[in-house]
């Protein structure tokens, strides 16, 4: 019995690292996210919205962008106004 311990310690503990890196790892790889209306599955793959809905095309499904995503819709309202010099001409 003590054998069959030691032999099934080795394979365990790689199986468990294995599914803690899985879990631990991001899953979305694209910006936009395609649902499957039948099953309801998530994939967020895709880099483009084209690519997308060009998987969705005959077999249903919303596309949209990774909810998960930071908004980058407005971006430049948190860019800081730079401030001109004004030059004195002199008349």
């Amino acid at each position: 019995m003590k054998q069959l311990l030691k032999l099934s310690a080795a394979p365990a503990a790689a199986l468990l690292a294995m599914a803690f890196v899985s879990i631990s790892t991001p899953a979305t790889a694209g910006e936009f996210c395609r649902q499957d209306v039948t099953s309801g599955m998530r994939s967020c793959s895709f880099d483009t919205m084209e690519q997308c809905k060009a998987m969705s095309s005959g077999r249903g499904g919303d596309c949209y962008r990774d909810p998960s995503l930071p908004d980058n819709s407005n971006a430049l309202a948190s860019v800081p106004k730079h401030s001109r010099s004004k030059k004195s001409t002199a008349h």
